[in-house]
């Protein structure tokens, strides 16, 4: 089993480690710096997700003094002068450039000069405040992925990844080389009902989805996130305090203000109240006239309004010069400015503005990262004061305080769940320690006339003596991550349709092993449509194809086939499939398409049948066997299954869907004679099983899940009684 054991292996999602063994770190980082250094040098490519003050710098900066070659830092505005600083005091020089020259030394720029380098000429890149490259155009946020595609060594890091948006990781996933965005998507996730636009994790890819973050990630608020003692970093208190002032100007032609429902309404009311607003903020100002000041602004306006009415202050906007932005930010860092007035898209990351503890924002947007950003420049780990923050909003602006305390909730729990999420594999691979993982442990139900397993079918099959099955039908499961399970071994857990053939191959030859010659195995499959997420274009596979061709691949004979009728009304009530709306024969009918029918697919074994299968004319009438002998069943009623809802979880993204009894009763009835062994190696809910012991014939079985395994015996126990043979017992395997 050697070789099916590294094939499982090579289907767990993860990334590959390409980094180095660490040194000695610098011994002024703190012992979970220290760990998390090494723990990224190992990996090669790895984020960061660091909270503001816990020492990003330095643990990019040690990473990269250890990474072989030239690397070369992306950072904010007036962060690169404050990095260089940084690396002083652990003895590591950086060049601060703003163009590529001839130096062999690593250097760090702006976001904003890539375009002056030759990514292609660095070993190593690191993205400080990599979040921010979410702010950007498309066009460099693409520019980054694509230029630094082939560099070896890379590090993102930042305080918020995707604080209210999962996806959100997909950025960095991407950066590192691991899954694009859109992999991680139709990987893990699921769209959220009929919204195209919204997606959610599935049920059970959302543990796998965190491992596989944390194969790459490493997520810290605090130290004890990491087991760590936060003696060193307790935060003072933060006090936030909301104003809210009255508009006196009335706006499209209304008596009286009304609140704001729309991002374009609240724009306005902001605008039309500035001159309110600014004046609070000056008179709040006023109450503290010899402590710094830092003023948080959404539109220009603002910025003019409080730079106007604060005596001292000093404003940054985007169309001043870089040297003046960068020398005003460093001043307010050090004390020399007193107010600085300013937008969170210019100054709202990466700054260290320790000194400083008040903070008034004078206009708040909806983004919740631009707000933490702001305050936490301010309150972090270092500041020795409670940080006051005030919030000024006017009585128009509507509900966007209540927005942002929404998405900060939304994003503490994420980081929650993310720390708590890798948690297990911090133990292990920051400080060494093992990783516990789910048992896999086989059960078996028996009785006279049955035996159920619960085992991987590709590996209980070894131990089915060969010619020994009379007839096997089944449905196989197709590559549909997380829907039913997250276990490797589930075939339907395969991130391609060759992947999926790849593990399905172990199993086609071992049943043509354990079939009589001459016998019959039938499955039942339909042709998969294709989408635009996971395949690039929406189309059909021809699933029913290609496992033929695997089975004829495996020694099998394609005896025949019978196509099973579907409704297309009821298919497109329940996919919403683009091709089945009547809508779309007005817009392009050349995207239009028939329904997808199920087929019966049957494969015959080489050899003569030592028992043979016959019937009589009383027994198997001519007008029953026309009906059977159709290439086409109409008949077949798609409700007359076995009851699904018990052994369905909750983390189940679809239904289950057990073959219709009808189809398994035809296919048993032509096919066995009683006292047959019937073998199906998905089992399910047993609905094969129920009909083969209904029907006089003895029946084995494989199921992986156990939910379904549990039913499935309920299901041959309830068979048994139409029969009255045999008594149940449960063994173990």
């Amino acid at each position: 089993m050697s070789q099916y054991q590294e094939f499982l292996r090579s289907k767990l999602i993860s990334s590959v480690a390409r980094g180095i063994e660490p040194k000695d770190a610098n011994p002024i980082l703190f012992d979970f710096q220290r760990d998390i250094v090494k723990w990224a040098l190992r990996r090669g490519r790895a984020a960061i997700f660091a909270d503001c003050g816990l020492g990003k710098s330095f643990m990019q900066l040690e990473w990269a003094k250890q990474i072989p070659g030239k690397t070369i830092i992306l950072a904010p505005l007036a962060v690169a002068p404050q990095t260089v600083r940084e690396g002083q005091k652990l003895s590591i020089h950086v060049v601060y450039a703003r163009k590529q020259s001839a130096t062999v030394e690593s250097c760090i720029t702006n976001y904003e000069m890539l375009e002056h380098f030759r990514p292609e000429d660095y070993d190593g890149v690191i993205l400080d405040e990599s979040s921010i490259i979410k702010h950007f155009e498309g066009k460099l946020r693409n520019q980054i992925i694509e230029q630094f595609k082939d560099t070896h060594f890379k590090l993102a890091c930042t305080a918020t990844p995707a604080p209210n948006d999962f996806m959100e990781l997909g950025n960095h996933s991407e950066f590192l080389g691991n899954l694009t965005r859109t992999e991680m998507l139709s990987t893990f996730f699921v769209h959220d009902g009929g919204d195209t636009a919204k997606w959610r994790l599935k049920g059970h890819a959302e543990k796998e989805f965190w491992k596989w973050v944390c194969t790459w990630a490493v997520m810290i608020r605090k130290p004890s996130d990491l087991g760590y003692d936060d003696a060193q970093f307790a935060l003072p208190a933060l006090r936030l305090h909301e104003r809210q002032v009255e508009a006196e100007t009335c706006t499209d032609g209304f008596l009286f203000a009304l609140p704001a429902v729309t991002l374009q309404e609240r724009q306005r009311a902001r605008a039309v109240s500035t001159e309110e607003r600014a004046a609070e903020v000056a008179a709040i100002v006023a109450t503290k006239p010899k402590e710094q000041w830092l003023i948080w602004c959404n539109l220009n306006v603002e910025s003019d309004a409080a730079k106007s009415l604060i005596p001292g202050a000093v404003e940054v906007r985007g169309s001043d010069s870089t040297e003046f932005k960068e020398k005003s930010l460093l001043d307010f860092a050090e004390g020399r400015i007193r107010v600085l007035v300013s937008k969170p898209s210019i100054a709202g990351f990466g700054m260290n503005f320790q000194s400083c503890h008040n903070v008034a924002f004078l206009g708040l947007s909806d983004s919740y990262e631009q707000f933490y950003q702001a305050i936490r420049r301010c309150w972090r780990f270092g500041q020795k004061h409670p940080v006051d923050c005030y919030i000024v909003t006017s009585s128009t602006e509507g509900a966007v305080v209540a927005n942002i305390k929404r998405k900060e909730a939304d994003a503490q729990r994420m980081a929650e769940e993310m720390v708590n999420n890798m948690h297990e594999l911090n133990q292990k691979d920051l400080k060494g320690q093992g990783r516990t993982s789910d048992a896999y442990i086989p059960r078996m139900a028996q009785s006279k006339d049955w035996t159920y397993h619960l085992a991987d079918s590709c590996e209980k099959i070894k131990d089915i003596r060969s010619d020994s099955m009379h007839y096997s039908i089944f449905s196989p499961p197709f590559a549909s991550l997380y829907t039913y399970s997250a276990s490797e071994r589930d075939m339907g857990n395969c991130k391609t349709h060759s992947e999926f053939y790849e593990h399905f191959k172990f199993l086609t030859g071992e049943l043509l092993r354990i079939t009589m010659p001459g016998r019959l195995l039938s499955f039942h499959c339909m042709n998969l449509p294709t989408s635009k997420e996971r395949d690039g274009v929406i189309g059909i596979t021809d699933f029913r194809g290609n496992l033929i061709r695997m089975f004829t691949d495996a020694g099998w004979i394609y005896h025949s086939e019978v196509c099973i009728w579907k409704d297309p009304v009821t298919a497109m009530q329940r996919t919403k499939a683009l091709g089945l709306l009547h809508k779309q024969i007005k817009k392009d009918s050349c995207m239009s398409r028939q329904g997808i029918a199920d087929y019966l697919v049957t494969m015959r074994k080489p050899g003569d049948n030592p028992e043979r299968v016959t019937h009589t004319n009383e027994s198997f009438p001519v007008k029953v066997w026309q009906r059977y002998a159709s290439p086409v069943w109409m008949d077949i009623n798609p409700s007359n299954t076995l009851n699904k809802q018990d052994a369905r979880e909750d983390d189940d993204e679809r239904h289950i869907c057990p073959l219709q009894l009808d189809v398994i009763e035809r296919a048993i009835n032509l096919w066995t004679n009683p006292g047959d062994q019937v073998f199906s190696p998905f089992g399910g809910i047993a609905s094969e099983g129920y009909m083969a012991v209904k029907m006089g014939r003895r029946f084995m079985g494989i199921e992986l899940k156990e939910s379904y395994w549990e039913e499935g015996v309920k299901n041959l126990q309830d068979a048994e009684k139409h029969i009255g043979s045999g008594l149940f017992h449960e063994v173990t395997a």
